[in-house]
């Protein structure tokens, strides 16, 4: 069963604050105008401990209900929006449903203003993503897609490697998991033709992570991700990336390592 969830809560904490600096605030002033009056209930797929909803909620009237789904109950444990409120300043309120992907029933978000996500499209599948969306037109709701990865990165200073290593990283992401063929770097693309097959308008926005000497404990472990994962897929790298690695860990000891990874917001709504 595929979860909704993406990653482990000390990873989300981590990677919180570059997160909120990278999402598309131009995205984010749409939707608010693409809401209805009045109450306003959002659904938010893979929630993890709820980031998206913290950096959402205060940019959006209200009052709001939001309906927090995840299909990882251990993860939900780290849920925090108990203190999150609407651009009125007035608490939200939370319903927590835990739900795997492929149970997403095509009427899940009958009923909802907007749907939101954020870190999820690339590890999903074509098809799941094909049920987000029918979900969504069924719906009728505006939907807010935040921090697609690209498969772009640029490090500073550049090193012989690191094509090889994004190119086997980006392989990893789009490689079968346990018969699942995910979506990767290709998500955003899918993602909006599928809208735009449906008639749907999309709106893209850029979303970089651009992180320096203040981040390095986030450079340090996305970057024994990035590689780790490139190893996997190519094991004939293994010996190259461990010096990869000491030369990378030498030069962010030094605070000489800036790194920039693309993401993508994508906002869908109907015509």
């Amino acid at each position: 069963m595929s979860s909704l969830s993406t990653a482990t809560p000390s990873w989300l904490a981590l990677r919180a604050s570059a997160d909120d600096a990278a999402r598309s605030t131009e995205l984010a002033v749409r939707l608010a105008r693409l809401l209805p009056p009045g109450p306003v209930v959002l659904h938010e797929l893979g929630t993890g401990t709820g980031g998206m909803t913290r950096w959402l909620a205060p940019r959006l009237p209200g009052p709001q209900e939001w309906v927090l789904r995840d299909g990882d109950p251990a993860i939900l444990d780290h849920l925090d929006v108990q203190e999150v409120v609407d651009d009125a300043g007035r608490p939200i309120r939370a319903t927590v449903v835990v739900e795997a992907l492929e149970t997403l029933d095509i009427r899940a978000f009958d009923g909802a203003s907007a749907v939101t996500t954020s870190a999820l499209l690339d590890v999903v599948t074509r098809e799941e993503a094909v049920r987000i969306v029918r979900a969504c037109a069924e719906g009728g709701a505006p939907a807010l897609f935040s921090l697609s990865v690209t498969g772009a990165v640029v490090l500073d200073p550049a090193d012989a490697l690191d094509a090889a290593i994004g190119e086997a990283f980006n392989a990893h992401q789009r490689r079968d998991a346990a018969g699942r063929r995910l979506l990767g770097p290709d998500a955003v693309p899918v993602l909006s033709q599928l809208f735009s097959d449906a008639g749907w308008r999309v709106r893209k926005a850029p979303a970089p992570w651009h992180l320096g000497p203040a981040d390095a404990l986030l450079i340090a472990a996305w970057l024994d991700g990035w590689v780790g994962a490139a190893v996997e897929q190519r094991p004939e790298l293994a010996e190259d990336a461990r010096a990869y690695l000491a030369r990378r860990a030498d030069q962010l000891a030094r605070r000489m390592l800036r790194v920039t990874v693309s993401h993508q917001d994508v906002l869908a709504w109907p015509r």
